[in-house]
């Protein structure tokens, strides 16, 4: 039996105990992985992100324990990480890092000659500096399409000269308590001499749907059942997601964020014309997503109210930034800042947290056994 959707907060995060094992991150992005590995237990110690949104909205939401440095990372030097953690070169446990997926994704331009496509190997540059007993990179899925693949063959063959035994798999989020299809290419690597293979989660036996994770959803005509688990302080500051039977609009007290409203544009029209579930064929990347489905996937450039991507199932309208953080797998109290275009661009760039939990999970799993393992 599926049970209720939910994520844990900001607060009962901060409490879980710690399972010994410490983290390094970069590319950080608004802190989805941290908040992920978090979630299972890890400390993070120390993440980089030179982004001034992203970085603003990982403070925000930061363990005091973590610190986070703001330079670009062809700056930062493996001496440097390890000094302030305090440890020695392959002691820690896990290094993250999503190195910027643009020049990637199949939704650009997919220029190889970007500056971007290089920092996966000032990554790698780091990993050989610290040799940390595993690592976790993510990626988009685009880097294993088309003329993506041969900096894909590069950067693997780049991970295993660096001493790892590395697995790469494709995972999809709506398979790991995400109510989101969001597929991910994720590697992950075990350094040689632990001689053991990486550990990865199961799909799960069933999926969330966008009702799941916004249950005052009922149908086109909503009313303001299911409001019981929402955080209505962190709500008023955008579109109450309740439209009253009979309501002509966002019928609320608080002030309604024109940035959501798609009425004055062309796709807004277009949304008229789709079905639950249904993608236009105008703008192709348009979408309203289907109740009882996983919500498409959720891409960084879709927040602004001009531009065709994954719209309200039932309202002419954008999800608010309290839907978007539970369709991205989200604490409904995790800290955003900047307008409503930088807040779903975070979302929308991040890993669910949800998501690389279930991966963290693994990882501890797999390195908890090795030091109970009798010699």
């Amino acid at each position: 039996m599926k049970p209720p959707y939910s994520v844990p907060s900001m607060a009962e995060i901060a409490a879980l105990p710690w399972n010994g094992m410490s983290v390094v991150s970069t590319f950080a992005g608004c802190g989805g992985s941290s908040t992920g590995y978090r979630m299972a237990g890890f400390r993070v110690l120390w993440a980089n992100e030179c982004n001034g949104n992203a970085q603003a909205c990982y403070r925000a939401n930061a363990a005091p324990y973590t610190a986070i440095d703001g330079r670009s990372i062809t700056d930062v030097k493996g001496e440097e990480v390890l000094a302030r953690i305090g440890m020695e070169p392959g002691r820690l446990d896990v290094f993250d890092g999503s190195p910027p997926c643009q020049t990637f994704s199949t939704a650009g331009k997919r220029n190889m000659q970007d500056d971007r496509s290089d920092l996966f190997f000032e990554y790698i540059r780091l990993l050989r500096e610290l040799q940390p007993r595993c690592f976790v990179a993510e990626n988009v899925s685009g880097m294993v399409k088309g003329v993506a693949k041969g900096q894909f063959k590069r950067v693997l063959a780049e991970l295993k000269a660096s001493g790892y035994c590395v697995v790469v798999k494709l995972l999809d989020a709506q398979w790991l308590g995400v109510p989101q299809s969001r597929q991910r290419l994720i590697f992950q690597g075990v350094r040689e001499d632990l001689a053991v293979d990486p550990a990865w989660p199961k799909p799960l036996p069933y999926r969330y749907s966008v009702r799941d994770a916004l249950p005052w959803i009922s149908s086109a005509s909503n009313d303001s059942k299911g409001m019981e688990g929402v955080n209505i302080v962190d709500c008023r500051r955008e579109p109450l997601p309740v439209v009253r039977a009979g309501g002509g609009g966002h019928q609320t007290g608080w002030r309604v964020e024109a940035e959501t409203d798609i009425s004055r544009y062309a796709i807004g029209d277009e949304w008229d014309k789709l079905a639950p579930g249904e993608h236009s064929d105008r703008f192709f990347s348009l979408q309203k997503p289907h109740l009882d489905k996983p919500c498409p996937s959720v891409t960084q450039l879709a927040g602004s109210p001009s531009v065709a991507g994954v719209c309200h199932p039932t309202e002419r309208r954008k999800f608010s930034i309290a839907e978007l953080r539970r369709i991205c797998g989200f604490p409904d109290d995790f800290g955003l800042v900047g307008s409503y275009v930088e807040q779903w661009a975070r979302l929308g760039n991040a890993v669910p947290p949800v998501m690389m939990a279930t991966v963290a999970r693994c990882v501890a799993g797999n390195l908890l056994a090795l030091e109970t393992a009798v010699p």
